[in-house]
């Protein structure tokens, strides 16, 4: 069979299996399975057997359950109710008011969080009540939860960073650290929208409540102190160079443990339901990865991977062609797939090309990271749309429509990105000094 038939039938398999409503690791495992075993000589069961082992056992992969139970704990301590009062004196002078405060709010619990949906949701559930309470029209108020819950992919700690290094053998430090001036720079971008919409439109946006001082505003604001302290403490230690990602997240987990005690939110209750849910993420995640090792596996027995770089190099692509097409492909795969899954699948087919054109493969982490968080607020499968959807009861077209001022200055951010690629080579340059 030629190349292409292959491909056909793989993708064909793998879109069958999904449908049929089995989980997408097993789905990957499963079509990995055919591949080896109709189109190699080695046997599918030995190659399987030593692949999802080998993958599962990564040392590096230990920071990701670490993150995901750091931000489980402070998910159930009073951060996300007490957010929006702690947040809210201080964005009172903004233009665009407390709509600042999903920007923001959704800033402070990415680097908790590491997760899209939760940043979204959890912001949203504090956020979104209180600014229908004080007048501010829900479609802004909609579209900006949703452009900025997509900061939880982008601003450290981030989940997707670490299955995408896991994949494409990248240091999660440096993409951790790539992937701060690009986050904060895109949550300026999302508030300055905000800030000239609210000039467009000065009579939609409520009048400011009455001034507080310097010192009721830190009093507002204590219970995020502690916080901002714990994230500081966890990325700072990477970006000194004192600790890996691993140890940082172990840092993060007993930094939560001990701020949820304090805050006498701690007790075995949340203690249990912190760690199954963060074993239950992680273990989705594992076994995607595991699936996504396996087919990356048997796609380079058959050859794939090469014949695909081949033929990309024969289309004489450009650099920013080539940037151009991956963008247009993963927004149309985000469609259909989750982030996570997005990336496990395409790394390995999509990196030979990538490298062959000379991209570095810490850029296009970054760069991959933000062309995922256009796709989750993309229909049909965005989970953000959804996400919102359940908490708004609003159609899902209605939301889409919304966010889609944001999804085009992410669009915007991934042109800057590749104009200045410096935004994300800068921080770890410094830090291999």
């Amino acid at each position: 069979m030629s190349d292409l038939s292959v491909t056909l039938l793989l993708i064909v398999a793998l879109f069958a299996i999904l449908a049929s409503g089995v989980w997408i690791g097993l789905a990957l495992s499963g079509v990995a399975w055919i591949a080896m075993q109709l189109f190699s000589s080695r046997p599918a069961g030995d190659a399987m057997a030593v692949t999802i082992w080998g993958s599962s056992s990564s040392w590096t992969l230990t920071a990701l359950p670490l993150f995901i139970w750091m931000g489980e704990i402070l998910f159930r301590t009073r951060l996300s109710q007490d957010m929006f009062r702690g947040l809210a004196p201080w964005m009172q002078r903004l233009p665009g008011r407390l709509l600042h405060t999903n920007v923001v709010g959704c800033a402070i619990f990415a680097a908790v969080s590491g997760s899209s949906a939760a940043t979204c949701a959890t912001i949203g559930k504090m956020s979104l009540p209180e600014l229908a309470r004080r007048g501010y029209p829900d479609f802004i108020s909609i579209g900006s939860l949703a452009g900025a819950g997509t900061l939880g992919l982008l601003i450290p700690p981030s989940i997707i960073m670490i299955v995408y290094g896991v994949s494409a053998d990248v240091s999660i430090a440096q993409l951790f650290i790539g992937g701060v001036i690009p986050g904060v720079l895109l949550a300026g971008l999302f508030s300055l929208y905000i800030a000239l919409w609210a000039w467009r439109h000065p009579e939609l946006v409520p009048p400011p409540d009455p001034p507080m001082s310097f010192a009721q505003k830190v009093a507002e604001s204590r219970s995020l102190i502690p916080v901002v302290l714990l994230i500081a403490a966890v990325l700072g230690s990477i970006y000194a160079g004192v600790a890996t990602a691993t140890e940082a997240a172990g840092l993060g987990v007993v930094g939560a443990l001990l701020l949820s005690a304090v805050q006498g939110s701690l007790d075995w209750a949340t203690f249990r339901d912190s760690l199954m849910g963060g074993t239950r993420l992680y273990c989705m995640i594992a076994l995607i990865l595991a699936g996504a090792a396996f087919l990356t596996l048997s796609m380079g027995y058959i050859g794939l991977p090469r014949h695909l770089a081949e033929w990309i190099a024969t289309l004489g692509l450009s650099k920013f062609g080539l940037i151009l097409a991956l963008t247009a492909f993963y927004v149309i795969l985000g469609c259909f797939l989750d982030g996570i899954s997005m990336v496990v699948l395409t790394m390995g087919v999509i990196m030979p090309t990538v490298q062959k054109a000379g991209i570095d493969p810490l850029w296009f982490g970054i760069f991959i990271v933000i062309v995922v968080e256009m796709a989750q607020v993309t229909p049909p499968v965005g989970f953000n749309l959804f996400v919102l959807q359940g908490m708004t009861k609003r159609e899902i077209g209605t939301i889409a429509r919304a966010a889609f001022p944001f999804f085009l200055l992410m669009v915007a951010m991934v042109v800057l990105l590749y104009a200045v690629p410096q935004l994300v080579t800068f921080l770890p340059e410094q830090m291999r000094r």
